[in-house]
């Protein structure tokens, strides 16, 4: 290893506490949930209120539950239930999907902690 070597590893090695402080930030809680079903349709939906939600989809309907600022997929008629096993989403930023039913929830606030998703 020369000493150039030795000066970018150090070099990489000292930023890293930066760019841990500047990316991985503490989790901020979501005020609202966007539901997306099939291509064109959106619904905004507000976590501060507890409610049940009832969607259709294509394989029929999906249930997702609001309660203490948070959400999640009750049921689904889906085979493998991962939407379901994803759990309670309350940061802003978490996201699951009931692919096979074509259903999604993202929840939104103020403060995003990525410019993109990439799948």
């Amino acid at each position: 290893m020369t000493r150039a070597d030795f000066l970018v590893a150090m070099l990489a090695l000292g930023m890293l506490p930066l760019l841990y402080n500047r990316y991985w930030e503490e989790p901020v809680e979501g005020e609202d949930a966007e539901i997306m079903a099939g291509d064109d349709k959106k619904l905004k939906v507000s976590l501060n209120t507890n409610r049940r939600l009832n969607i259709e989809g294509p394989l029929g309907t999906s249930v997702l539950e609001v309660q203490d600022s948070r959400i999640r997929f009750v049921s689904s008629p889906c085979r493998g239930k991962q939407c379901i096993h994803s759990g309670w989403l309350q940061n802003t930023g978490d996201f699951a999907a009931c692919l096979p039913n074509h259903i999604s929830v993202t929840v939104r606030g103020n403060n995003r902690h990525y410019d993109a998703i990439n799948f």
